[in-house]
């Protein structure tokens, strides 16, 4: 199975929800009460989770693994904490920011579940942020290659496109693109034989390195998961003028859209 997992997640409607929630909220802010906003992000989830049994919840689980997996490629990810069938991802952290939601998100999408709630228990309050996620009433199988900009550069251009197809037909849309990044990784050699820092210069001026992922020679590959991603590509073009490459090969992942293109000096 391409994703493997047994989060006990169910489907709570506006009211089972509202009702769970009060409790779970009112743990949480009596947790950041007693211990404080400087605690680890683990040491909340536990003690979140033995106050919530405290109040006779059965059904609470912790740190639930969700496998990904596609030929040789394997990644685990955790959900923090699932109470009563609904997903809560924790934090402890100044402020949440939008890797957080796209974070629950990513999850969402890999368990099909409806909505998952941020808590952050590192601000001068708990700030509870919930998610709805479309995944329910949404095929994250009906996908499309866009390769209208995409030309093969080296002899494992193909490779690399084909794998990066293969990985989302497998997995489905609607997930982070670091996840398909780290499988583009570990098929060109892993991080020992695909990853390089490369010499940064300007005008002949030596300025540091940066870290690229190469699948062949002066050609080196991207992946996002960008809404629009213009800007990117411009910044992706002054990059490349200060490295010693060929080309990026840019994959983006936009829903259920993947769309490749080739950035050439």
């Amino acid at each position: 199975m391409p994703i493997l997992h047994n989060a006990p997640v169910r489907f709570l409607t506006d009211a089972q929800f509202d009702e769970l929630d009060e409790v779970v909220m009112r743990c949480a802010y009596a947790s950041q009460n007693k211990l404080g906003r400087l605690c680890e992000e683990a040491v909340y989830e536990n003690d979140l989770a033995a106050r919530l049994r405290a109040e006779g919840f059965g059904d609470v689980h912790t740190q639930v693994p969700v496998a990904v997996s596609f030929r040789r490629f394997e990644k685990v990810y955790r959900l923090d904490l699932i109470v009563q069938g609904m997903i809560y991802e924790l934090k402890a952290v100044e402020r949440l920011s939008g890797a957080h939601d796209a974070q629950v998100y990513h999850y969402g999408a890999l368990v099909e579940t409806d909505r998952i709630k941020l808590l952050n228990f590192g601000g001068v309050e708990i700030d509870g942020k919930l998610r709805r996620c479309p995944f329910r009433r949404t095929n994250r199988f009906a996908t499309e290659i866009n390769r209208r900009r995409w030309k093969a550069i080296s002899d494992r251009c193909g490779l690399l496109a084909e794998t990066a197809e293969a990985c989302l037909r497998e997995w489905g849309g609607f997930l982070d693109g670091h996840l398909f990044e780290e499988a583009l990784i570990h098929f060109n050699g892993g991080e020992v034989g695909c990853m390089e820092r490369l010499p940064v210069t300007r005008d002949g001026l030596s300025l540091g390195h940066h870290r690229v992922a190469l699948h062949g020679e002066q050609v080196g590959f991207v992946v996002t998961s960008l809404d629009d991603g213009r800007f990117h590509e411009r910044h992706l073009r002054s990059l490349l003028d200060c490295l010693p490459l060929q080309a990026w090969q840019w994959i983006n992942i936009r829903g259920t859209t993947m769309s490749m293109v080739t950035i050439e000096k």
